[in-house]
Parts: structure tokens; sequence; C-alpha cells
């Protein structure tokens, strides 16, 4: 049962990461397309770098390396890879939770941010205005899965790894014991059969008589 109940969670944990994966997946996609897209228009102008586009391409990374990082915790149920994941992890919702409060907060949070001379952070703000609620469930179901991912790293961390399979490949094995050598009893080379003398003698006692008579 507690097999059972490991894998069950073990699963559920790398389909949780994988909801974090394929944003990062995504994100990298997008910020790669307004890089090439920045690139091509650049000329021989001289801008400042995107920052928005860096920044933008450095989350999904970041993204792809948890995601990997807790499918490793996952498969292994370590209790020291589950530990980092979830510090990982709970700096990102920080991080999340920082930006969105400064957002809400302030109503001069555009201010906060340096200025983008491609245009693309506008781009992306009037995307997320026109498309408000699309983006506000596909934000709270990336947070529902970080916290979960959290939890279940927890959950795994104090359940330990399982350990059943290694005493059951030692009792399926048995062993061979050497006897003690002062146990051995040394076998002759061969074997003397006592049956042969007595042959011998009865066919002597035969052939005199013979010869007596």
């Amino acid at each position: 049962m507690g097999r059972i109940m490991r894998s069950c969670l073990q699963s559920i944990l790398k389909l949780m990461n994988s909801v974090i994966g394929m944003v990062g997946i995504a994100m990298i996609m997008y910020s790669s397309w307004m890089l090439r897209v920045w690139l091509k228009n650049l000329g021989d102008s001289d801008l400042q770098a995107p920052w928005f586009i860096y920044t933008f391409l450095g989350l999904g990374i970041t993204l792809c390396v948890i995601t990997c990082s807790g499918h490793i915790a996952a498969e292994t149920a370590n209790g020291h890879c589950l530990s980092c994941y979830m510090v990982f992890v709970f700096l990102l919702v920080l991080l999340e939770a920082a930006v969105t409060a400064d957002v809400f907060l302030n109503s001069n949070w555009e201010e906060d941010f340096p200025e983008d001379q491609t245009g693309r952070f506008d781009e992306f703000k009037d995307f997320v205005h026109s498309n408000f609620e699309m983006c506000k469930w596909i934000a709270s179901l990336i947070v529902a899965a970080q916290a979960l991912s959290m939890f279940l790293a927890m959950v795994l961390r104090a359940l330990g790894p399982d350990r059943g399979s290694y005493y059951d490949s030692d009792d399926d094995y048995i062993p061979a014991r050497l006897p003690l050598l002062k146990n051995q009893v040394p076998q002759p080379p061969y074997v003397v059969n006592p049956h042969y003398p007595l042959q011998n003698d009865a066919w002597n006692v035969r052939t005199s008589e013979k010869i007596n008579r």
C-alpha cells in the first residue's frame, strides 16, 4: 500500500511539474520570436539591450531548470533533491507574489521597470489587458501547480525513499556458505573394497586343494 501511494504521489508531482515546464517552454519560444524580430528590425540603429526580452527568456529557462530538478526529485524521492526543489519553487512564488503586489498596489508600477525601446513590453501589457480573464485563469493554474508541487514534495520527503526493493532482493538471494576447514574430512583419492582380499584368499585355497589332489 505504501509503494502504491508513493508511486501515485510521484506521478502527480511529475504532472504538476510538467505544467511549469510547458509554461517555461512557451516563454522561451515567445522570447525567441521577439528577439528574432528585434534583431531583424535593428539594422544599423544603436538601441539598448531589450531587457524585457532577455528577462522573459531567463524566466523561461529558469522554469525549465526547475522542471528538470523536479522530475529528478520525484523519480528518486531523495530528501536533498526534494528540499532543493521546494526552495526553488518557493523563491519563484515569492518573486511572482512581489511582482503581482507591485502591479496591483502601486499605481505607478511601470516606473519601477526600465524603458523598453523595443515596444514588446507595451504589446504584452496590452495583450494582458485585452485578455484579462484568460490570463487570470492561466496565472491561477500556474500558481496552483506550483503550490501543489511544493505540497507533494513535502509529503514525499516525509515518506522518504522506497527501500522495500532492497530488502526483497536481499531475501531472495541466499549466499553460499563454505564449511569450516576444521570440519572437513579429507576424502581418499581411491576406495579400497574390503571384499577383494577375501575373494583372493578363497581362490588361493581352491588352487591349493586342486594341487594336493
